[in-house]
């Protein structure tokens, strides 16, 4: 099922409008990537300007688009720059006022469609205009995408694999990179930014990870594992021999290094093998208002963005004497100047030594999304997140049978 035919030009310099149909911004171009093959191209995203800043935003975001403007079906907005990535083509930079023989493109229309892919839009037709001397007026004729070959050429296929994958979760990507052969796996690798590739590698089994990560030089792999989570790339590293292991760290940020190699001391099986240092930790004197900012901060996975540790300084693991937590439901109840030991509840901690089962108990026990673990002194080392519990308990074949990817919405 395809929709009404909507020409880029028309949606270029729409206002972009937030749920409640306040204008936030406008749109300055949109953002296209090749389909495979037998596929026609699809649109991604859009390219808006906002608060004086060029901006992403995905189509999957989009509610609508109408005469008013360009509705985002929810309140957030991305607001880091846009940066065209490999195997992305911009319709008006790219493709509009290109000439193809004597024509030139004039306008490209999308569509909104149904089909096997899922609802999205679709680059369907292309407006050519041909101008004559000897005529007053110039000619114009609407042909199918296809009759106009090589718009979407890139520079190469997993480049553009890359970019079609975009908007995908990480877990979903990882089902495609799996039903891939090796050699395609370490193109598309090759392909990915630093950050999307260490959001995919987070996803995979460390085993395959390792198969997937071989290709990479020294400089790519360090980007691309500074992008990782401290949990997961202390599993990661723990899977690697002695030596590639060694090298790595040697790499490294020696602060980062550091962190590692504390996490890699402990046993896999336990709270330390599992935890992550990188947590929203404050002192008690702290107030409400300056926790929840550091809260809004989106690379905060959920897990830890649920509470505040609060501790005495330092405020980096190993911290001062652990407080106590402060979770965001409390917080958002409490007035923003109130100081954060008012709002400190005294939930149960654990050892780096307990066992990965008796974490999954108190975390079931106490309805907790994460639990603090804190040294034999009291000082907050970390902490152990739900899903990494879940991910300990579910054992490690559930990654293989893969993810079903999700029809997404339009």
């Amino acid at each position: 099922m395809a929709g009404e035919l909507i020409f880029a030009f028309r949606v270029m310099r729409l206002p972009l409008l937030d749920a409640g149909g306040a204008t936030i911004g406008r749109i300055d171009d949109l953002v296209a990537v090749p389909g495979r093959p037998g596929d026609t191209p699809r649109l991604v995203g859009f390219v808006a300007e906002s608060q004086r800043r060029r901006i992403f935003v995905n189509a999957n975001r989009i509610a609508g688009l109408g005469s008013d403007g360009a509705r985002l079906r929810s309140w957030d907005l991305d607001l880091n720059p846009f940066t065209p990535r490999p195997g992305e083509i911009l319709v008006g930079r790219d493709l509009i006022d290109r000439k193809i023989g004597e024509e030139t493109i004039s306008d490209i229309g999308i569509r909104m469609v149904d089909d096997r892919l899922g609802k999205g839009w679709e680059v369907a037709k292309v407006r050519l205009v041909r101008r004559n001397l000897l005529r007053r007026r110039p000619s114009y004729r609407l042909v199918d995408i296809d009759e106009v070959p090589g718009l979407f050429v890139t520079v190469s296929e997993m480049a553009a694999e890359a970019a079609r994958l975009r908007d995908m979760h990480p877990s979903e990507v990882a089902a495609v990179v799996r039903a891939m052969p090796l050699a395609q796996r370490r193109q598309l690798a090759a392909a990915m930014d630093d950050d999307r590739l260490a959001d995919v590698l987070e996803e995979l089994p460390e085993e395959e990870q390792i198969r997937l990560i071989e290709g990479l030089d020294l400089d790519r792999l360090v980007g691309v594992l500074d992008e990782m989570e401290y949990d997961d790339l202390a599993d990661l590293l723990g899977e690697m021999s002695g030596d590639q292991r060694r090298l790595i760290l040697e790499a490294m940020d020696d602060e980062d290094a550091d962190v590692m190699r504390r996490l890699l001391s402990y046993a896999k099986s336990t709270a330390g093998g599992m935890m992550t240092p990188e947590l929203i930790v404050h002192g008690p004197t702290a107030t409400v208002a300056e926790a929840l900012a550091q809260i809004r901060q989106p690379h905060w996975v959920v897990s830890i963005a649920a509470q505040v540790f609060v501790c005495h300084p330092p405020f980096k693991a190993p911290t001062g004497r652990f407080l106590g937590t402060a979770h965001v439901q409390r917080l958002l109840r409490e007035p923003p100047s109130m100081e954060l030991r008012h709002c400190v509840s005294d939930d149960p901690t654990v050892v780096p030594e307990a066992t990965d089962g008796a974490v999954a108990e108190l975390l079931a026990s106490y309805d907790m999304l994460a639990v603090a673990v804190c040294d034999i002194d009291g000082r907050l080392l970390g902490a152990v997140t739900v899903d990494d519990v879940l991910d300990r308990q579910l054992g490690s074949g559930w990654r293989q049978r893969g993810v079903t990817p999700r029809v997404r919405s339009a």
